[in-house]
């Protein structure tokens, strides 16, 4: 933890695609670590979140999100990734979650239209885009920078949030690191 960060977020991905996928309750960082590490340059200990992210490649998946699920509210984010332009749309003005994740593996398969973002900035949620597939490959860097690009138009730079989605320690980055992308 010594890149400059203050919170950490432990993910829990459920994709609806692969089956018999339940909501669990979130692990408690306690039962991960025996004492959390100091922020740098602080005396306070590092933050550690839990986050759900339901990836929905159908609008029925969205059900699950209106449900009172006991589970879904232990998490401290909710965050959804729409597949298609209208799971998009109804992520934006319907659902209740906090961030909104934008796929920047590959040329998004619509357009990012103003009325849904501008309705989400309103409704508090944020926008993630992940910069590890950036640094991993550079066709990926393209569709991330092309993404982002198109994305940042529409919301004029609002409500964004950048995250690395690392799956290993050398995918970490510092945020002047990630401001410089």
């Amino acid at each position: 933890f010594s890149v400059g960060y203050s919170a950490v977020a432990l993910n829990h991905v459920i994709d609806f695609k692969e089956k018999k996928q339940e909501i669990i309750k979130p692990v408690s960082p306690s039962e991960l670590f025996p004492s959390l590490p100091i922020v740098q340059g602080t005396s306070k200990r590092i933050k550690v979140l839990t986050r759900l992210t339901l990836v929905v490649s159908d609008p029925s998946h969205c059900n699950l999100l209106r449900s009172t699920s006991a589970n879904i509210r232990l998490y401290d984010i909710i965050a959804v990734f729409p597949k298609t332009e209208k799971l998009f749309h109804i992520a934006c003005t319907t659902l209740d979650v906090d961030l909104v994740c934008i796929n920047v593996t590959e040329k998004l398969p619509f357009y990012f239209r103003r009325p849904p973002v501008n309705m989400a900035i309103d409704r508090g949620i944020y926008f993630e885009l992940l910069y590890t597939p950036a640094i991993k490959d550079s066709t990926m860097r393209r569709y991330t920078i092309s993404n982002a690009i198109s994305l940042m138009q529409i919301c004029k730079g609002k409500n964004i949030v950048i995250s690395s989605a690392a799956e290993r320690p050398l995918e970490l980055r510092g945020p002047y690191d990630v401001a410089n992308l």
